[in-house]
């Protein structure tokens, strides 16, 4: 599995590592004002999902529904964005991003709404800690 899989260096910047799945890599963004993963599905050349075999993508959709499940629990989230666009990086990736009423981008799309806000090192190593710990409880 993952044979000639790379990460592209743009998710590589902007994330940071979490687990590794089954299929996927799982990434936090480095955005703090959102719980926000991205699910890498580790597997060479792959822009869309319908490029993947019926069994990645039964597996992709179980671990969305597995990372997506366990934020909403442990961040109480109002709604779960999950959204696979690659407009601006073509590998394959699923964004999973809780929301909240009132939040920097509420109601609209997290994308180019105001500014990033990085993650200082400790919060960083919180976050991953406590969505790992939000998996291992799902």
């Amino acid at each position: 599995m993952g044979d000639g899989f790379s990460l592209h260096e743009r998710l590589a910047a902007d994330t940071a590592p979490v687990a590794e799945l089954t299929l996927c890599s799982l990434r936090l963004m480095k955005d703090a004002r959102f719980p926000w993963a991205i699910l890498i599905p580790r597997r060479a050349d792959i822009r869309e999902i319908h490029q993947m075999t019926q069994a990645d993508q039964r597996q992709l959709l179980a671990e969305i529904t597995k990372v997506s499940a366990a934020i909403e629990r442990d961040w109480r989230a109002d709604k779960m964005n999950v959204a696979a666009l690659g407009n601006m990086v073509p590998q394959l990736h699923i964004h999973v991003i809780a929301r909240f009423e009132g939040d920097a981008a509420w109601p609209g799309p997290v994308w180019g709404a105001g500014s990033t806000e990085f993650y200082g090192e400790q919060a960083l190593a919180e976050t991953i800690a406590r969505l790992n710990a939000a998996l291992r409880a799902a």
